[in-house]
């Protein structure tokens, strides 16, 4: 009997930025997801000291304005990235993708979405290396684009916060779906979309479209009306595959200054593009229907 619903944990920095709240609900309000957990990340030291904390605090919220408080498991992750190639950061998050990869199947494979740095990935493969045969993919939001396009020469963010990990878990051979940034910098919404889509959809709605504001008033160096929410396409991928384009790339290493250099040869899956109007669409119509539901019970 085929599955009705898919296997699915997201892995989140849920407080680094503002595009990351979003991309939970998402997964929270969509019904054929078989939510096996949530896992706050770590996001650097870059603006907190306790960064996977506020993360997690961040989870607790939007599960209280989801009302699934208690309802969705929630397994801390590590607290930095790991210090090499050879060394896991045991935490509840990498031993519940350990736990929940044997339980998965080639027609019901797990789905483990990573929005930030993949440490508790590779934490999980150093510490259960046979996790690597399992039916398990992994999506992450993260790297540089492949295509040669013109672009910020800063360091990618999620990668720059663990590259270490980044190279093992490429390195190891398991399922890899790769959403670059030159992709998942094309997400943008506008404040005036945001307000016209779900200014009006409750508690929930009036705070992610006002957290996402007071993000860009207090971080973003320039006029702005806007914000990419470039954690979502892990979302819609899950939901439905072939709303990305996909090429299929021989799996690279990433130099200390986050530029690709040669890898191994087991193949991984670049997302070229994604399918933005179902993506929005689709979470928007979930987050206002949530708000519908609540107003009428």
């Amino acid at each position: 009997m085929k599955p009705s619903r898919r296997r699915v944990i997201i892995n989140t920095d849920a407080k680094n930025e503002a595009d990351d709240q979003f991309a939970i609900v998402h997964g929270l309000l969509s019904p054929t997801f078989d939510l096996r957990g949530l896992i706050p990340a770590h996001f650097g030291t870059h603006r907190s000291d306790r960064s996977m904390e506020e993360s997690r605090e961040e989870i607790d919220l939007l599960l209280e304005l989801t009302e699934l408080t208690g309802q969705v498991p929630v397994a801390n992750g590590a607290t930095t990235g790991i210090p090499d190639e050879q060394t896991p950061l045991d935490s509840p998050g990498a031993r519940l993708i350990i736990e929940e990869s044997k339980l998965a199947s080639k027609g019901d494979p797990l789905f483990v979405s990573f929005l930030g740095p993949l440490t508790d990935m590779a934490s999980a493969i150093l510490l259960d290396p046979e996790l690597v045969h399992r039916d398990v993919i992994v999506i992450w939001i993260g790297g540089r684009g492949y295509s040669g396009y013109a672009a910020d020469h800063r360091m990618e963010f999620n990668l720059s916060n663990d590259i270490h990990a980044a190279n093992v878990v490429f390195g190891s051979g398991i399922t890899v779906w790769q959403v670059t940034s030159d992709v998942y910098t094309k997400v943008s919404v506008s404040y005036a979309e945001l307000e016209e889509k779900i200014g009006a959809a409750g508690a929930l709605g009036k705070y992610l479209v006002e957290q996402l504001i007071e993000w860009n008033a207090t971080y973003h160096g320039e006029p702005i009306e806007s914000r990419s929410l470039g954690d979502s396409p892990a979302i819609s991928l899950m939901l439905y595959p072939q709303s990305g384009n996909f090429r299929t790339r021989p799996a690279p290493r990433f130099g200390v200054d986050g530029w690709y250099l040669p890898g191994t040869d087991n193949p991984i899956q670049v997302c070229e593009q994604v399918d933005v109007r179902f993506l929005l669409e689709d979470m928007f119509a979930k987050i206002r229907r949530f708000a519908r539901q609540r107003s009428t019970s």
